[in-house]
């Protein structure tokens, strides 16, 4: 890698384009670059569930989690490019499976909340259906790799499940919606 991100500033964005993977431009509005930014807030937002006190197992995933999350980026910038693979999808379901086998069975939809890093948790997943949606929409008038769009998909149901650990980490149950509450 050298020296490549030496130079920060460059000004090359300021009339509204940027540089994808390839060398090609874009604007900075375009399908693919809202993917990207959606990709990178949701890696920014993982970031932040790991600031918070969670069990190791969970912050080992999550460690991986943002380098795939990278990758994933990186496919995207480059039209056409692949980097994430099967295997990748494959180790979130195991942890899905995995984790959701130690909780107790859901009877009613759960809201985002309870502790810190679980609401941090149940953010990151309306964040990743984002990126899925934005990938899914550069798709229509683009190539884009179909294990991305199916690991943001797995990710997001990890990120649901990981809230509801972090509930139990936090010595807290799940919040659960209540439908028959007074209006």
């Amino acid at each position: 890698m050298g020296h490549r991100l030496s130079k920060i500033t460059t000004r090359t964005g300021d009339g509204g384009e940027t540089g994808l993977g390839d060398g090609s431009r874009t604007t900075k509005d375009s399908a693919r670059v809202r993917a990207l930014g959606d990709i990178d807030e949701l890696n920014s937002a993982i970031g932040l569930i790991l600031a918070e006190d969670i069990p190791a197992e969970g912050r080992a995933a999550l460690e991986h989690i943002q380098h795939d999350l990278f990758d994933l980026g990186g496919e995207t910038s480059i039209p056409g490019h692949s980097m994430v693979s099967e295997q990748q999808l494959l180790a979130l379901e195991a942890h899905v499976e995995s984790w959701n086998a130690t909780l107790p069975s859901l009877k009613e939809f759960i809201l985002p909340g309870g502790t810190r890093a679980a609401a941090a948790a149940h953010l990151a997943r309306a964040i990743c259906r984002r990126a899925e949606r934005s990938l899914v929409d550069l798709g229509r008038t683009e190539k884009v790799g179909s294990h991305g769009r199916q690991y943001l998909n797995r990710l997001s149901d990890l990120l649901f499940v990981l809230g509801r650990i972090l509930n139990r980490h936090g010595g807290r149950s799940d919040v659960q919606w209540r439908h028959e509450r007074r209006k």
